[in-house]
Protein backbone atom coordinates (compact mmCIF):
# COMPACT_ATOMS: atom_id res chain seq x y z
CA UNK A 1 0.00 0.00 0.00
CA UNK A 2 1.53 2.83 -0.89
CA UNK A 3 1.86 6.19 1.58
CA UNK A 4 -0.20 9.15 1.42
CA UNK A 5 0.88 12.37 0.04
CA UNK A 6 -0.19 13.78 3.53
CA UNK A 7 1.33 11.87 5.81
CA UNK A 8 4.54 12.62 4.10
CA UNK A 9 3.54 16.47 3.93
CA UNK A 10 3.10 16.27 8.08
CA UNK A 11 6.12 14.74 8.65
CA UNK A 12 8.26 17.24 6.55
CA UNK A 13 6.05 20.38 8.13
CA UNK A 14 7.26 18.48 12.05
CA UNK A 15 10.97 17.98 11.14
CA UNK A 16 11.29 21.06 9.47
CA UNK A 17 13.76 22.63 12.43
CA UNK A 18 16.53 19.88 10.98
CA UNK A 19 17.35 22.04 7.89
CA UNK A 20 16.37 21.69 4.77
CA UNK A 21 14.18 18.57 4.12
CA UNK A 22 12.60 17.38 0.90
CA UNK A 23 10.41 14.24 -0.09
CA UNK A 24 11.40 12.03 -3.41
CA UNK A 25 8.85 9.90 -4.53
CA UNK A 26 10.55 6.70 -4.82
CA UNK A 27 8.29 3.14 -6.08
CA UNK A 28 5.15 4.78 -4.47
CA UNK A 29 6.76 5.07 -1.08
CA UNK A 30 8.94 8.50 -0.54
CA UNK A 31 12.54 9.17 0.51
CA UNK A 32 13.12 11.81 2.93
CA UNK A 33 16.61 14.05 2.88
CA UNK A 34 18.19 16.24 5.16
CA UNK A 35 20.45 18.66 3.31
CA UNK A 36 20.74 16.17 0.26
CA UNK A 37 21.05 13.19 2.47
CA UNK A 38 18.45 10.51 2.63
CA UNK A 39 17.70 9.98 6.12
CA UNK A 40 14.34 8.22 6.10
CA UNK A 41 11.44 6.07 4.01
CA UNK A 42 7.77 6.52 4.86
CA UNK A 43 6.60 3.27 3.61
CA UNK A 44 2.67 2.51 3.90
CA UNK A 45 2.32 5.26 5.96
CA UNK A 46 4.73 4.58 8.48
CA UNK A 47 8.09 6.75 9.36
CA UNK A 48 11.85 4.33 9.10
CA UNK A 49 14.76 6.17 9.58
CA UNK A 50 17.92 4.85 8.31
CA UNK A 51 20.22 3.06 11.34
CA UNK A 52 22.79 5.16 12.84
CA UNK A 53 24.55 5.06 16.47
CA UNK A 54 23.51 8.52 16.82
CA UNK A 55 20.07 7.61 16.11
CA UNK A 56 20.14 4.43 18.62
CA UNK A 57 21.17 6.86 21.20
CA UNK A 58 18.37 9.14 20.60
CA UNK A 59 15.56 6.95 20.12
CA UNK A 60 16.53 5.06 23.42
CA UNK A 61 16.54 7.83 25.62
CA UNK A 62 12.93 8.85 24.44
CA UNK A 63 11.87 5.08 25.62
CA UNK A 64 11.82 1.72 23.44
CA UNK A 65 13.70 1.34 19.98
CA UNK A 66 11.85 -0.75 17.62
CA UNK A 67 13.49 -2.09 14.16
CA UNK A 68 11.61 -3.56 10.79
CA UNK A 69 12.63 -3.28 7.56
CA UNK A 70 10.68 -0.64 5.41
CA UNK A 71 9.84 -3.07 2.69
CA UNK A 72 10.56 -6.77 2.32
CA UNK A 73 13.81 -8.00 1.91
CA UNK A 74 15.59 -4.77 3.38
CA UNK A 75 17.79 -4.09 6.37
CA UNK A 76 15.97 -3.20 9.32
CA UNK A 77 15.56 0.60 9.67
CA UNK A 78 14.50 2.45 13.19
CA UNK A 79 10.83 2.26 12.91
CA UNK A 80 9.65 5.31 14.79
CA UNK A 81 6.15 4.90 16.55
CA UNK A 82 3.25 7.88 15.14
CA UNK A 83 2.60 8.72 18.64
CA UNK A 84 6.32 10.31 18.65
CA UNK A 85 5.21 12.31 15.21
CA UNK A 86 3.68 15.03 17.35
CA UNK A 87 7.05 15.69 19.19
CA UNK A 88 8.04 18.45 16.91
CA UNK A 89 11.88 18.91 18.50
CA UNK A 90 12.65 15.57 19.32
CA UNK A 91 11.64 14.68 15.46
CA UNK A 92 13.71 17.72 14.35
CA UNK A 93 16.46 16.49 16.33
CA UNK A 94 16.44 12.65 15.71
CA UNK A 95 16.65 14.12 11.81
CA UNK A 96 19.42 16.29 12.09
CA UNK A 97 21.47 13.57 14.41
CA UNK A 98 20.95 11.20 11.43
CA UNK A 99 21.63 13.39 8.95
CA UNK A 100 24.82 14.52 10.14
CA UNK A 101 26.06 10.82 11.16
CA UNK A 102 25.41 9.54 7.35
CA UNK A 103 28.42 10.45 4.68
CA UNK A 104 27.39 12.91 1.82
CA UNK A 105 25.97 11.40 -0.94
CA UNK A 106 28.47 10.47 -3.91
CA UNK A 107 28.34 13.21 -6.52
CA UNK A 108 26.66 11.97 -9.93
CA UNK A 109 28.90 11.66 -13.19
CA UNK A 110 28.53 13.79 -15.49
CA UNK A 111 25.98 12.73 -18.75
CA UNK A 112 27.98 11.30 -21.03
CA UNK A 113 27.47 13.09 -25.06
CA UNK A 114 25.34 11.26 -27.00
CA UNK A 115 26.66 10.02 -30.32
CA UNK A 116 26.01 12.14 -33.46
CA UNK A 117 24.34 10.31 -36.33
CA UNK A 118 25.93 11.78 -39.76
CA UNK A 119 23.45 12.28 -42.38
CA UNK A 120 24.71 10.96 -45.58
Amino acid sequence: MASQQGTVDFLLDQMAGAGSISAKKMFGEYGLYCDGKMFAIVADDQLFIKPTDAGRAWISAQGTLQEAPPYPQAKPYFLIDGGLWDELDWLSQLARRTADALPLPKPKPPPKPKKQVSAG
